[in-house]
């Protein structure tokens, strides 16, 4: 696993897995497919396999080190369950152990949402096959309208699927009193603030690190491939609210390419982040941040 230092904070890529599940006019419907051969210079492979037709997804967590605190960002699929549509993850905790973080030390846990592949790790089971939160003494970061969307009681998004992921990702952490449910805005301390970019889900957040001269953002699922950056309006299949989220991409991407941010998304192979520029209507990489490419395939 590779780490970088912004300021005064540590930020580890922790790989879980890499997936190709969708050919571009799939994953992105009404996307021009010959942007994608026009860049393929770039695009592929680190984030097309242009040979097949499918977009390069890789699930990861991120690890960051602030203010004294031990800060996991979303937490991947999970391992011990059948949840159907959904492929298995990685063991997260056998990850954190081999740069020296056990389960006990992590202080805190970000969800940018709440779909499967950023949830699956927030519990476990423990020894009578109760589902308990993987991280016994973390607080878990969760926005008050994800909370309320997902709920099953009002759920109309895949309710079989999604019912599950909340019953065994959501609700323990719950009962355990370990939820810190936030709206709108939410500091986390001097260099980490959270905040709402609704469309792909309702509560979807992003995380602003600013630590001296350094700035980056977490974006979590607001960009699934480097192609929305040079069609920000472009947005996923699995975008509850597409317009919703290519209206909060634009203004995200504004901000990170005027103040020189580092965009972290969630699911970018390759370099994994990258420094961005205004280019015309959309953006453009400037500078890719270089971590490790050392994920393992399902």
């Amino acid at each position: 696993m590779h780490t970088i230092e912004l300021g005064d904070v540590s930020v580890t890529m922790v790989p879980h897995l890499d997936n190709r599940p969708l050919s571009p006019a799939e994953f992105f419907p009404g996307g021009d497919p010959e942007l994608w051969e026009a860049n393929r210079s770039w695009l592929s492979p680190a984030h097309w396999d242009a040979e097949a037709d499918r977009v390069r997804v890789a699930v990861q967590s991120w690890l960051l080190r602030s203010g004294g605190r031990t800060i996991i960002i979303d937490t991947g699929l999970a391992v011990d369950t059948d949840r159907p549509g959904v492929p298995a993850g990685a063991s997260l905790p056998a990850a954190l152990s081999s740069v020296g973080v056990a389960p006990a030390d992590v202080d805190l846990v970000v969800c940018t949402h709440l779909h499967a592949d950023h949830v699956g790790g927030n519990t476990h089971l423990d020894e009578g096959g109760e589902r308990v939160p993987a991280f016994p003494n973390a607080q878990y970061l969760l926005s008050q309208p994800d909370v309320d969307f997902f709920n099953p009681s009002a759920l109309t998004e895949e309710p079989g699927r999604s019912a599950i992921v909340y019953a065994e990702s959501i609700e323990p952490i719950l009962r355990a009193g370990q939820a810190l449910i936030w709206d709108d805005s939410h500091i986390i301390d001097e260099n980490l603030e959270l905040a709402l970019a609704p469309g792909h889900t309702p509560g979807h957040g992003v995380l602003t690190l600013t630590s001296g001269d350094d700035r980056a953002i977490f974006v979590g699922d607001l960009l699934h491939a480097p192609v929305q950056l040079l069609a920000p309006d472009l947005s996923s299949c699995f975008c509850h609210d597409p317009a919703a989220a290519a209206q909060t991409r634009r203004k995200v991407l504004q901000w990170a390419a005027d103040h020189n941010a580092l965009v972290i998304p969630a699911h970018f192979g390759g370099a994994r982040a990258v420094e961005i520029e205004r280019n015309g209507s959309g953006f453009a990489p400037r500078r890719w941040a270089g971590f490790s490419e050392d994920v393992p395939s399902p």
